[in-house]
């Protein structure tokens, strides 16, 4: 067989869950202004929930990626793009620690400077694409 002709490159399965729990994530900045606008409680715990849900869905990403990788479906990885989806996980795991403190300490000011750091992360990974690998091609005749 021909070696030349390539295949389109295989679907990875990380990006969707990083894009979506960034988006709750980002949703909790949302809700932590709302907070800090209103002092209604009810923000406070929706903020809460968003960035623990952004969390869960972070652990969802991180074991698709593995997945991606044992599979043989993603190529190397964008050093770049991990670490800033990882500092921003890291981040949120602290910010969620904050959060579970009373009323208006659990948002300002350190749960909302974490979410603002938290969601300029996630948009600069989401100029990358949400990727954190190469997404692999193969040539016609190649086993993954």
């Amino acid at each position: 067989m021909a070696r030349s002709a390539c295949e389109g490159p295989r679907s990875l399965l990380h990006p969707s869950f990083i894009g979506t729990g960034a988006t709750l994530l980002i949703a909790g900045l949302a809700t932590d202004i709302m907070y800090w606008d209103t002092s209604n409680w009810q923000w406070a715990n929706a903020s809460a929930w968003l960035i623990a849900a952004g969390l869960v869905l972070a652990l969802v990403a991180t074991i698709a990626l593995i997945v991606d990788l044992l599979m043989g479906r993603a190529g190397r990885i964008n050093w770049i793009s991990f670490l800033l989806v990882a500092a921003a996980a890291l981040l949120s795991l602290l910010n969620v620690f904050i959060h579970s403190r009373d009323a208006w300490t659990s948002v300002v000011p350190q749960g909302i400077s974490l979410s603002v750091i938290v969601a300029i992360l996630l948009l600069m990974a989401a100029v990358r694409g949400w990727r954190v690998t190469a997404v692999r091609t193969f040539a016609i005749g190649d086993r993954p």
